[in-house]
């Protein structure tokens, strides 16, 4: 089975979290992001975590998928 592609990939995020992973590529932290949307930062870590699980994002230090989230989404831009 072949992997989908980064668009496809992309298509899989909710609004929100395509808002909250724009947000990620400004270089915002997650009080900023939570700031900025009006939720708690908990909320905000929870959307983190589904954007590195649907952009099938490996376990490693959190900055490294964060990086490679927000290039995956740059590229798409």
């Amino acid at each position: 089975m072949a992997r989908p592609d980064g668009a496809e990939v992309l298509d899989r995020l909710t609004d929100r979290e395509r808002q909250v992973l724009a947000l990620m590529a400004q270089g915002r932290s997650n009080a900023g992001i939570a700031e900025t949307l009006v939720v708690s930062e908990r909320a905000v870590a929870k959307h983190i975590n589904a954007i590195f699980t649907k952009l099938d994002m490996p376990p490693a230090a959190d900055v490294n998928r964060r990086v490679l989230a927000v290039v995956r989404f740059l590229g798409r831009t």
